[in-house]
């Protein structure tokens, strides 16, 4: 099977989302798609994904699969977007519906919000296949960011989701609920066994100063030069770098959206009785010590 990985880089949140197509058949899935979110006044745009999806049609493309990684908290989806353009599946880890029950209390959500995961159309367990075209997707359950994390096998392109950044900014944090450092390590040691020269595709790049944004790295490059996850790094010396680093950062600015809509599969809540949507905003409760 051939496979073309279309990257684009969303400046604002420092994401990567990524088209994976088959080239035989022009099938593809379209791994975490942004939506355009200004929080100062919260409105939405469809501006960065309406790109992507231009590049589909102009490519006669067929999505098949909006794939999640996990729920995000640093940004929004578009994934309810581009299934009602696309008619695409949207798929997500079993273990969203932890992270559902988690936040549905947080938030204090209605009793119509299910945690269930039907928001979603398919939930993957650890070693779950998809098929797109002539083209099949492995799904590997990789914890400890968060506890829904999933990462996805093609050939030898990983998606790996919030696990691993660039080699000079690290790993992911693990202090949200459901996460673990040492879960991480070993989801990430998981990665590593498949092979040094498998392309690890980036959920997020931070470049430093004369550095384009870059989507991917080779396996050996992380083992060799990430700063916090070496292949020589033991468990205990990654688990209390980590964890002592956690303690140092604030919440993501986009944390209280991000979450709201993304464990609903992208959809904003239902409008009130006056036309518009709300998002609830709880005070001292996340990221409070």
């Amino acid at each position: 099977m051939k496979i073309k990985v279309k990257s684009f880089y969303h400046h604002n949140t420092y994401t990567w989302s990524h088209l994976a197509i088959c080239e035989e058949t022009k099938a593809a899935v379209l791994i975490d798609p942004v939506l355009d979110y200004v929080a100062h006044n919260a409105t939405t745009s469809t501006a960065f994904t309406d790109i992507i999806l231009d590049y589909i049609k102009s490519h006669k493309i067929t999505l098949k699969y909006i794939m999640e990684t996990h729920a995000h908290a640093d940004h929004l989806t578009s994934a309810a977007y581009i299934q009602d353009k696309s008619k695409a599946r949207i798929v997500i880890g079993a273990e969203i519906t932890g992270i559902q029950e988690t936040f549905k209390k947080i938030f204090n959500l209605s009793d119509d919000f299910k945690t269930n995961g039907s928001q979603f159309t398919r939930l993957l367990i650890n070693n779950d296949v998809l098929t797109f075209g002539n083209c099949q997707l492995q799904a590997i359950h990789t914890p400890g960011h968060t506890g829904d994390s999933m990462s996805y096998i093609i050939d030898d392109i990983i998606f790996i989701g919030d696990t691993l950044f660039s080699p000079e900014y690290g790993s992911a944090r693990c202090d949200f609920p459901g996460g673990s450092a040492g879960e991480l390590y070993d989801s990430v040691h998981k990665i590593y066994s498949l092979g040094s020269e498998n392309k690890l595709y980036l959920c997020h790049d931070y470049p430093p100063t004369g550095r384009q944004p870059q989507a991917w790295f080779y396996a050996h490059e992380q083992m060799q030069n990430n700063i916090h996850l070496q292949l020589a790094v033991s468990k205990n010396a990654f688990i209390q770098l980590r964890n002592n680093r956690d303690k140092q950062l604030s919440q993501p600015q986009l944390i209280i959206p991000s979450i709201q809509v993304n464990i609903a599969a992208g959809r904003l809540p239902k409008p009130e009785n006056n036309g518009i949507s709300y998002l609830k905003v709880p005070i001292n409760t996340i990221g409070s010590k």
